[in-house]
């Protein structure tokens, strides 16, 4: 992989935890030289990720709609800053500056942004692998979640699948180096799509 997306908030709960999976993230990725493309902000997780793939060397693009840099919470220190129209266009930018999507604890919009781009997965508009780095079992509630969806019917076991997860950094990028896409076709065929 290139580049990875990494989804995450603007708000910081001060977990250290959190602050050591940010650094170790950030680690592999200037390591394995895998630019960070975020979703722009200098506050919270974001700041956060950002400076540390930029404290070691590495590279950081960010994208962020003109509402949200005319509230001076844009990070002016990156290696790029996209100033798009809107939070659709910054999805849709920062899908297609990446070839991966880690997910960092967050909230509200990190969640949206998350089953956004897997549905675009499930659907094949993308193939890049999508992982949840599940710090400290943050995401085991939604993961059981997802589950259910799968023995309730609603939820085909193959795409249930493409979540990648690890409560480890290093581990989740390994792991999604190696992804295969692979989403359920049935869900077309199923539908008179194809």
């Amino acid at each position: 992989m290139r580049a990875i997306c990494v989804f995450c908030g603007a708000n910081f709960n001060g977990d250290p935890l959190l602050k050591q999976a940010i650094e170790q993230l950030a680690e592999v990725m200037v390591n394995r030289n895998i630019t960070l493309v975020f979703g722009g902000g200098k506050v919270g997780v974001m700041g956060l990720m950002a400076d540390a793939v930029l404290s070691r060397g590495g590279k950081a693009i960010g994208v962020i709609p003109r509402f949200l840099m005319d509230k001076e919470v844009g990070h002016t220190g990156l290696t790029q800053l996209h100033i798009v129209e809107n939070m659709h266009q910054r999805k849709q930018m920062m899908n297609d500056l990446c070839d991966g999507i880690i997910t960092l604890p967050g909230g509200l919009g990190t969640l949206e942004e998350f089953f956004e781009v897997l549905t675009w997965l499930q659907l094949g508009l993308h193939s890049h692998p999508t992982g949840l780095l599940n710090v400290g079992g943050y995401y085991d509630s939604l993961l059981k979640q997802l589950d259910v969806m799968v023995e309730q019917k609603f939820l085909k076991p193959a795409n249930r699948e493409l979540v990648i997860t690890s409560g480890d950094a290093i581990e989740l990028v390994t792991l999604m180096e190696s992804f295969n896409a692979n989403p359920d076709e049935v869900w077309f065929k199923d539908r008179n799509l194809t």
